[in-house]
């Protein structure tokens, strides 16, 4: 299997940062309970423009993880992802070593654009490398698997179809990128809520399509065929609740998006656009209210990426 970054047989080095990009999911359908008491899941998600860092050192005059994060209202001790990740890795790898690592973040949180898992992921690789430790993609997605369900699709990125509790990963060309106009209004959703207020709210489990099926089977696909499935279970809820999030989907699609979706759980929205023009008045429109966080990104925008 490939591996999300260059060659390993390049020389070691004291210092990495990797480059840890969101997600938005084009489609999120949430089926059967599992006997574990987690939700199958069956989605079609894509990198986009919009990246945290994550920059690890060797630390040899310790032999902890220390973690620091520019943004103070994330925790910084053993319930961090960040943390998990670099423990879990170490631990793989049958390593003692120290490591200073600062997390840098533009991924809002709580924002179901992936952040968390990203930053997990990227954190994997970094180890990889400046252990130099070879692991394939599926070796670090086994990994990841353990500290959430999006974390291994970022071994797999920028595309691909995410199935299970997260385990199950296909790559999938999308055809060409578009742009992006992620719409963040300023307070998280928390994921648990969000599957609470689902599963009290819907009359049962909708099968997942036939379309989603064959997708499912495909190497490639094309933005038509996509646009023509989205979908995502966790809009009525949290729509419900927050009524400013389905405004900002009719909104986004007045400004000439081809699609408009709630990411994840929340609370982002997004919208896609074929032109970076076009995506650029459409952030505009929103860029006056201030409590916004409004981005232009491109979509299929890539792997996680090491400097």
């Amino acid at each position: 299997m490939t591996r999300p970054h260059e060659d390993s047989s390049s020389p070691s080095r004291s210092a990495v940062t990797v480059f840890a990009p969101a997600k938005v999911n084009l489609i999120l359908r949430v089926l059967d309970r599992r006997p574990d008491g987690f939700h199958n899941l069956w989605t079609l998600m894509q990198t986009v423009g919009l990246e945290d860092e994550v920059a690890i050192r060797f630390a040899p005059q310790h032999a902890e993880i220390r973690l620091q994060c520019d943004s103070p209202s994330l925790s910084v001790d053993r319930t961090n992802l960040v943390y998990r990740a670099a423990a879990a890795a170490i631990a793989q790898a049958q390593r003692k070593v120290g490591l200073d690592i600062q997390l840098t973040k533009r991924i809002p949180m709580g924002a179901g654009l992936g952040g968390g898992s990203s930053n997990a992921a990227a954190t994997i690789l970094g180890i990889d490398r400046l252990l130099n430790l070879g692991w394939s993609a599926a070796q670090m997605a086994e990994i990841g698997q353990e500290l959430g369900s999006d974390v291994p699709f970022f071994f797999h990125a920028p595309t691909a179809v995410v199935a299970g509790r997260g385990e199950r990963v296909r790559a999938i060309h999308v055809a060409d990128s578009r742009w992006a106009v992620l719409v963040n209004p300023g307070f998280p959703v928390e994921t648990k809520w969000a599957y609470q207020q689902l599963s009290t709210t819907r009359q049962g489990v909708t099968p997942l399509s036939e379309p989603c099926a064959q997708l499912a089977s495909h190497s490639r696909t094309t933005w038509d065929e996509v646009i023509g499935l989205v979908s995502n279970d966790f809009e009525g809820p949290v729509f419900a609740a927050h009524s400013v999030l389905q405004q900002i989907k009719l909104d986004l699609l007045s400004q000439g998006a081809q699609l408009a979706l709630l990411s994840g759980s929340g609370a982002t929205v997004f919208g896609i656009f074929g032109e970076e023009s076009g995506a650029r008045r459409a952030a505009a429109f929103f860029q006056e209210r201030s409590e916004l966080k409004v981005f232009v990104v491109q979509s299929n925008s890539g792997k996680l990426r090491i400097e």
